[in-house]
């Protein structure tokens, strides 16, 4: 049996692959496309929009009544984030929150959602990058009080209009959950004196077409070691969506990660 989709940011780069791909997976049925009523796209068949064949699911801005979709994945910006939980709250349908840049008000109106339907949120729908969140940790708890320095750097594309990534700020948090009270230091310029000890280093990089690229870096005296993810195409991030939708189609309400996803 086929799982019922519904995506919001429909129009987008990532909302036209997560089209094409869920066309693609013989699992997964596309049942329901929203992005703002001011989109040029708006009304039309995303299938069409997508390049994969009109599949008779037009560009709404809302979500009609007989459209039932066991599972939303949301890839657009925060406000279009804010439209489609109200929906999916009303109609009790679980939500996949691939969208970064909330506001502290925004985060806790989306985790307060998983009280009534199941909701997963995640700063990257990467596997590989959420397998590299625990090791994150665990290198951070091995390492904790040894002397050594954390810096972060993340790479983006140009268009990308929240600066440092959601993927960044997770990996500080889970460094500083892991080694203790530890503040940000945001890029260094003029007369800043010696590094000191309880900092960590997040420098951005916008450029290019570069869909995302994260090393954390952990170096002391003698030996540095670095964790790296990169991101060749945006597909890893498309394609985890879609398994978190899978997954997350079949719950109740709770609030789910991609450690679930993942079985960590």
């Amino acid at each position: 049996m086929k799982t019922k989709l519904g995506i919001n940011g429909a129009c987008g780069r990532m909302g036209k692959r997560i089209v094409q791909l869920a066309h693609e997976d013989k699992s997964l049925a596309i049942v329901a496309a929203i992005d703002a009523f001011q989109h040029p796209e708006h009304g039309t068949d995303i299938g069409a929009a997508s390049g994969v064949g009109a599949l008779g699911v037009n560009v709404l801005s809302t979500l009609p009544l007989d459209a039932r979709p066991d599972v939303f994945i949301d890839f657009s910006m925060p406000e279009g984030t804010m439209h489609v939980l109200k929906i999916c709250l009303e109609r009790k349908i679980p939500l996949v929150v691939a969208t970064t840049g909330f506001s502290d008000t925004q985060k806790r109106e989306i985790e307060a959602a998983a009280h009534h339907t199941a909701l997963l949120m995640a700063p990257s729908m990467s596997l590989v990058v959420n397998v590299l969140v625990k090791l994150v940790r665990e290198a951070a708890l091995a390492l904790k009080d040894k002397g050594f320095d954390v810096e972060i750097i993340e790479r983006h594309h140009r268009f990308k209009k929240d600066s440092p990534s959601g993927t960044a700020l997770h990996f500080a948090q889970i460094i500083q959950g892991a080694m203790g009270d530890m503040k940000i230091m945001h890029g260094r310029e003029g007369l800043v004196g010696e590094r000191t000890p309880n900092e960590i280093g997040m420098h951005a990089v916008r450029s290019g077409d570069n869909v995302g690229e994260h090393t954390i870096l952990f170096s002391t005296l003698g030996e540095t070691m670095e964790l790296v993810h990169k991101g060749h195409t945006r597909d890893a991030y498309v394609r985890g969506a879609l398994q978190a939708a899978k997954f997350l189609a079949t719950k109740g309400p709770g609030r789910y990660t991609m450690d679930d996803v993942l079985g960590l």
